[in-house]
């Protein structure tokens, strides 16, 4: 089973049973090749893949499409707060957020039902529009709730692997490698003075540990 992170320009492989991380690599991009590349590298060393707990980055679910893949339950969280911050305003999105917040207490059958209750409710409230005064086009007036759905609606497959895999104990976090990263931020901001070079090798040698 492998973590797939993302900070700093950094991809990273971990093995959480073996509280290890496997292959990592900066790159000024995040193209989806760094991490066919990675994989590719631990397939090499005879590393085979049984799960994968994901973050979201797009793609990622695709490149693992022949095995389970779990997505990151605080990440998702992240993602539908960056929507619709932590305290929205519009009933309909104050709603969407509290059950973005159950994911963890729920199940896919569970989610799945409360999700589309919750757009049977606000299904036209999602579909109103607003015409730009000056170009004249017209665009989604609640444009961020309804990409905060979409993402919802879009990873919900993948939201409790773990639970239909319990023999794999796949974790619902990337916690295991979000300490670590945590550490890395505090120690470049100490840092912050260092050359590139420097850095990069801080980060070395902080991942190898």
């Amino acid at each position: 089973m492998t973590f797939v992170k993302r900070t700093f320009g950094i991809c990273v492989f971990r093995a959480p049973h073996l509280k290890k991380n496997l292959i990592w690599k900066t790159s000024l991009t995040e193209k989806i090749i760094v991490y066919h590349e990675l994989k590719w590298r631990l397939e090499k060393q005879g590393f085979k893949f049984l799960a994968v707990v994901v973050d979201g980055k797009r793609g990622l679910i695709n490149l693992f499409h022949d095995i389970p893949v779990q997505m990151c339950h605080f990440h998702q969280i992240q993602i539908v707060t960056r929507y619709l911050t932590t305290r929205p305003k519009l009933p309909a999105s104050q709603v969407l957020r509290h059950i973005t917040r159950w994911i963890p207490k729920s199940n896919e059958k569970e989610m799945t039902e409360v999700l589309d209750l919750w757009h049977n409710e606000w299904k036209d409230f999602l579909k109103e529009k607003t015409q730009n005064l000056k170009t004249k086009k017209w665009f989604y007036t609640h444009k961020r709730l309804r990409s905060a759905y979409r993402s919802l609606r879009k990873n919900l497959p993948h939201f409790y692997t773990y639970q239909r895999y319990p023999e794999l104990h796949i974790p619902n976090t990337t916690n295991s490698l979000d300490g670590t990263f945590a550490h890395l931020k505090d120690m470049l901001r100490i840092h912050r003075g260092l050359r590139k070079f420097r850095k990069l090798k801080l980060i070395d040698e902080m991942l190898s540990k």
